[in-house]
């Protein structure tokens, strides 16, 4: 299947970056949300990340514009799908809601269409009977920042058809991921059933004041030589998202321990708006974070 128009449902923090890395890929691509504010923090997210590329990234102001010419927005989802030939979707992390988008979807979606979801912890079986095409549904999934994390996670569910898995392997190739196959489904894939446990422990730490973030991220980036600790992690994966994500589950497992974190990030950081790097304070301040400082690890 040749892949030319693309549709991003969900113009946040990652619905932003995909539509920005896929147009800057050379795909035409079209930006919807459901809300008006919503459009337009896509399109603030899309300048921040023009900045990012012509001086992080040595790109020219030709190739800027160029990307910027293949981005379209809209809140009309049968003007934003008309033409697509694949959609990922980055709608929040609610089953309910993807199961009532994915039915409205149906309604207006060409036949051709390919539905991928990103989410980051429902499976595809989960909502695949509301997309009135299971065959053609799958999930490709993105870590943040997803020109420098580079990977697509890409995982069917028992009745996606082989073909569709394939070509959308050929589709992360396309826009720059490192595609990482599953072939079986499995909650938080490959990156985030490695990440999640670790991401946890630092948040036990923080919530029986065992250690500040500072240790325990300095902790780590001694110890296993990385560039980052687990809460700059959550900074960059985004607090909010760290919160929802303990919440729910914490919730379905009746997991006090887990509830405990969650009630910890939202008193200390989602009810005062530090939801990381995306408000430039989280664990930490941005965009000179102290552990970018040469002696952070001494």
């Amino acid at each position: 299947m040749n892949i030319k128009n693309v549709t991003i449902a969900g113009a946040g923090t990652l619905g932003s970056q995909i539509a920005w890395q896929t147009a800057f890929k050379g795909f035409n691509v079209t930006v919807y949300d459901i809300y008006e504010k919503g459009v337009d923090l896509g399109k603030q997210f899309h300048q921040q990340y023009a900045k990012i590329f012509l001086n992080s990234r040595s790109v020219s102001q030709e190739k800027i514009d160029e990307t910027f010419s293949r981005l379209n927005y809209t809140t009309n989802l049968a003007e934003a799908v008309k033409d697509a030939d694949i959609i990922s979707e980055s709608i929040p992390e609610n089953l309910e809601i993807k199961k009532a988008f994915y039915i409205e979807l149906a309604k207006v979606a060409p036949e051709k269409t390919i539905f991928t979801t990103n989410s980051s912890t429902l499976l595809p079986s989960q909502y695949a009977e509301e997309t009135g095409r299971p065959e053609k549904f799958l999930a490709l999934h993105f870590a943040n920042w997803i020109w420098d994390a580079n990977i697509g996670e890409v995982m069917g569910h028992p009745k996606t058809d082989a073909k569709y898995f394939d070509c959308v392997v050929e589709f992360a190739k396309e826009i720059g991921m490192v595609p990482i196959p599953i072939r079986k489904e499995q909650h938080g894939y490959v990156i985030n059933s490695l990440l999640g446990p670790l991401l946890q422990a630092a948040g036990n730490l923080l919530v029986n004041e065992v250690a500040d973030y500072e240790t325990i991220d300095k902790t780590w980036m001694i110890t296993s030589g990385t560039k980052m600790g687990p809460c700059a992690i959550m900074d960059m994966v985004g607090l909010e998202t760290v919160y929802n994500i303990e919440k729910l589950w914490s919730e379905k497992l009746n997991d006090k321990l887990g509830l405990a974190r969650a009630e910890y990030f939202k008193k200390n950081f989602i009810d005062k708006g530090k939801l990381g790097m995306k408000t430039n304070e989280g664990f930490y301040t941005y965009p000179n974070p102290e552990y970018k400082n040469p002696d952070f690890l001494s």
